[in-house]
C-alpha cells in the first residue's frame, strides 16, 4: 500500500486546491450534489445497521460504516464543503489561488451539498412511509431523535448550547478535513479508503456535529413530523454548527499543515562571476 511522504502530500493538498478553484459551477452543483447524497445514504446506513444493539457496540459499527461515503466521495474526486474548508485555504496561503476563489467553491458546493442531501432525504421519507401512508418505522423514529437532539436540545441549554453545537463542529471538521487531506496521500484505492476511514470514523463514533450530515437528519426528520421548525434548526443546529466546521477545517486542519510544513524556498540561481563569461 503506497503512501506520500508529507512534502509531496502537502504538493498534492496545493495541487488539489488549484484544481477546486478552477472548476466550473455546473462542475461544482454535480459533483457537491453527489457528495450530499453520499453523506444522506451513509448517515441513514449508519443508522439502521446500529439499530436495537447495545450503546457501545452500536457506536462502534455506525463508525465502521458511516466513512463508505467519505470514501467514495474521495475516490470519485467529488466536492464536499467541508474537506474544501481546509483544502482551499491552504492553496490560498500557498498562494495557489485567490480569495475570491475559495468563496465562490464554498458557496456553490455547500449548497450543492444541501440540495444533494435533502433530495435523498425526500425519496427516503417518501420509501420508508410507502408514499406518507403509514409511520416510518424504526429509521424513520431514528432520524426523528437524533435531529431533536441536535437542535432542541441545543435551544433548551440557551447560549451555551449554542457554542457548544459551534465547538462540536469545530471537532468534527478537524478530522473531517484531515479525512479529505489524508486520501490525497495516497494513488492506490485501498491507501486512500483506509486513510479517509480513520478519522472519519472518529468523528461519527463521537457524535460530533457535521453540517452536511444535518442538511440530511433534520429536514427530513421535519418532513417525518418531529416538532422541529426550519427557523430552529438553522439557528441552533446549521448556523453554529457550519461556523465550527470553518473553524476546524481553515484553522485546525488547512493553516496548520501550512504553516507546520512550510513550503521549500525556490532554489537561488547560480552567482556567475564576471571572469567566467569571458
Amino acid at each position: 500500500m503506497d503512501h506520500f511522504s508529507s512534502s509531496r502530500l502537502m504538493d498534492e493538498i496545493a495541487a488539489t486546491s488549484r484544481n477546486k478553484a478552477a472548476l466550473s459551477i455546473a462542475g461544482m452543483l454535480l459533483k457537491g450534489f453527489l457528495s450530499g447524497a453520499l453523506f444522506a445514504y451513509a448517515t441513514a446506513f449508519a443508522f439502521t445497521v446500529s439499530e436495537g444493539l447495545p450503546a457501545g457496540v452500536a457506536t462502534l459499527v455506525s463508525a465502521a460504516v458511516f466513512p463508505a461515503g467519505s470514501a467514495i466521495i474521495v475516490l470519485l474526486g467529488l466536492e464536499l464543503a467541508t474537506g474544501n474548508f481546509a483544502v482551499l485555504p491552504f492553496g490560498l496561503a500557498r498562494g495557489s489561488n485567490r480569495r475570491g476563489a475559495v468563496v465562490r467553491n464554498w458557496s456553490w458546493v455547500y449548497l450543492a451539498n444541501f440540495l444533494g442531501s435533502v433530495f435523498v432525504g425526500g425519496l427516503l421519507t417518501f420509501a420508508l412511509t410507502k408514499g406518507f401512508t403509514e409511520s416510518a418505522g424504526a429509521l424513520g423514529a431514528r432520524i426523528v431523535a437524533v435531529a431533536e437532539a441536535k437542535t432542541l436540545a441545543y435551544q433548551h441549554a440557551g447560549a451555551s448550547g449554542w457554542f457548544t453545537a459551534l465547538v462540536s463542529g469545530v471537532l468534527c471538521n478537524w478530522m473531517v478535513a484531515l479525512g479529505t487531506v489524508l486520501g490525497l496521500g495516497s494513488t492506490s484505492s485501498i491507501g486512500k479508503v483506509t486513510a479517509v476511514w480513520l478519522p472519519i470514523s472518529m468523528f461519527f463514533g463521537l457524535g460530533l456535529e457535521h453540517s452536511v450530515v444535518n442538511m440530511f437528519v433534520v429536514p427530513t426528520a421535519i418532513a417525518l413530523g418531529a416538532d422541529i421548525g426550519v427557523g430552529q434548526w438553522l439557528w441552533w443546529n446549521q448556523l453554529p454548527v457550519t461556523v465550527g466546521n470553518l473553524i476546524g477545517g481553515v484553522v485546525l486542519t488547512g493553516l496548520l499543515l501550512h504553516f507546520g510544513h512550510p513550503a521549500a524556498a525556490p532554489a537561488a540561481e547560480p552567482v556567475v562571476l564576471a571572469e567566467e563569461t569571458s
